[in-house]
């Protein structure tokens, strides 16, 4: 293990970042807020010590990252990137805790936040928060495509590349896929940018907002989130790009090479589209009929709040808690869903539900006829032996988990549906829960401290698909 390449790499990512920091310095500059000092010391002091990890590790043998460094680069980069964006927090005047929650909710693309009167903050650290988000959701996505696969673990093994292999070295060609991963990140949100701009937000408000929705995070610069628009074809579009966001990236890179046929064809795809199709009419009907509400006016409010939490962003438009208890329920349920596997978004993932489903039916074909042979088919191919095994492992790790921060959160005295839905909600990468402390109009401020510090660490090991940091744990994994 090599870890003066793990801190060069690192140093390299603190320095982007203290030039990150340097944007919502100038729009305060620009808005003659005081504040942009705040960001300019925190761009150098975390320019001083990406650059002493520069020098320190500084290795000219060889520049190439080997796999199991991946991983702990992986792992160290979340943890330390964190550390650094919270600054700017801090100095504008909260704790250390509170800061770090907001900028671990922020990079993971969670969107649970600390923070209110969003309506009155200076435009420099609600740019902050979306750029967290921004920056987050492209980690992710390079983090799902090039690392998860080798990792044989959760079922991601499904999701090798054209241009990986099963090699110990993380090849020259995935930083062409890395390159076509940033490609189409970035024009997914300057359209969006655009769309937003174009349906009546403000260049500021669109410009946070397509951050926010591309990279499936969900902070918004207003305390009503996209309820302040009251603006139906602004929902709609922010429907659309929560959906693109939450597609398989490497899908995405097939359609724009002219491969478009591919999108319709994987099956991840379809059956995320399709059940959010199924569960938004669903819960419009029952809008319908329980609320004096129009049809297709329940269709919007429900596909929003659907699509919303399905893909992890946490937007809302609406309070649903006030909806009654079937579609509190439902909403619960869909903080487990997820999108689809080399996205922005949280959650257990479709593909892991639909493997899943494959293993009953199997099972039931077995029994009804015991020599019958069928092997597991996916998305046209074979499924590998250790894939069924695998997921069904990160199902009940996952459930685990959100039963342990669970009972962490209940053991701080608070109350048994704010604790079960925020760890739910922080494991997924959701956002908002359930309650008036975490629900859609309240915030996670109230919390005791070593409950945001439990959620903190629940978050990153949402985005680390929890298999990755007990493979970490494991002695063999440290061996030569």
């Amino acid at each position: 293990m090599r870890f003066r390449r793990i801190s060069l790499t690192i140093g390299i990512t603190l320095c982007a970042l203290a030039a990150l920091m340097l944007l919502p310095a100038l729009i305060d500059l620009v808005d003659a807020n005081q504040d942009w000092q705040v960001f300019l010391v925190s761009s150098m002091l975390t320019f001083f010590i990406g650059g002493l990890f520069v020098f320190s590790g500084i290795d000219l043998e060889s520049s190439e990252i080997e796999l199991k460094e991946g991983f702990v680069l992986t792992t160290l980069s979340w943890l330390v990137t964190a550390g650094f964006s919270a600054l700017p927090f801090v100095g504008l005047g909260l704790g250390y805790t509170d800061a770090y929650f907001e900028a671990m909710s922020g990079l993971t693309t969670t969107g649970s936040t600390v923070l209110s009167g969003l309506d009155n903050l200076p435009r420099g650290i609600l740019l902050w928060r979306s750029l967290l988000q921004g920056l987050g959701g492209i980690g992710i996505v390079v983090t799902a495509i090039v690392m998860l696969p080798f990792l044989r673990v959760g079922g991601m093994q499904l999701f090798h590349t054209e241009s990986s292999d099963r090699s110990e070295k993380i090849l020259p060609r995935s930083a062409q896929l890395i390159v076509f991963i940033v490609k189409i990140y970035v024009s997914l949100i300057v359209l969006c940018t655009l769309t937003f701009g174009l349906l009546g937000m403000t260049a500021f408000d669109a410009i946070c907002h397509a951050l926010t929705t591309v990279s499936t995070g969900g902070f918004s610069t207003h305390d009503e989130s996209f309820g302040f628009y009251k603006s139906a074809p602004l929902e709609w579009a922010c429907i659309a790009f929560m959906v693109l966001g939450a597609l398989p990236f490497v899908v995405l890179i097939k359609a724009v090479n002219g491969r478009s046929s591919e999108v319709w064809r994987d099956t991840q795809v379809r059956g995320f589209v399709g059940f959010l199709a199924g569960v938004s009419v669903l819960l419009a009907i029952w809008l319908a009929e329980t609320s004096e509400i129009e049809f297709w006016d329940a269709l919007l409010l429900a596909s929003f709040n659907v699509v919303s939490i399905t893909t992890t962003t946490g937007f809302a438009n609406i309070d649903y808690m006030e909806w009654g208890p079937f579609a509190i329920g439902l909403i619960f349920l869909l903080t487990f869903v997820g999108g689809c596997a080399g996205s922005t978004s949280g959650g257990i993932k479709t593909y892991r539900f639909q493997v899943a489903g494959l293993l009953i039916k199997g099972h039931f074909l077995s029994l009804m006829s015991p020599h019958r042979i069928s092997p597991l088919r996916y998305n046209r191919r074979r499924l590998p032996e250790d894939v069924p095994f695998s997921v069904i492992a990160f199902l009940a790790v996952y459930m685990a988990t959100v039963a342990f921060f669970t009972l962490l959160l209940a053991g701080l005295g608070i109350d048994l549906i704010t604790c079960l839905s925020a760890a739910a909600t922080a494991v997924g990468n959701v956002g908002p829960g359930l309650g008036d402390t975490i629900g859609p109009a309240g915030n996670f401020a109230s919390l005791p401290l070593a409950a945001k510090w439990a959620l903190s660490a629940a978050m990153l090991l949402g985005r680390l698909e929890l298999f990755t940091v007990l493979v970490l744990m494991r002695p063999e994994f440290w061996r030569d």
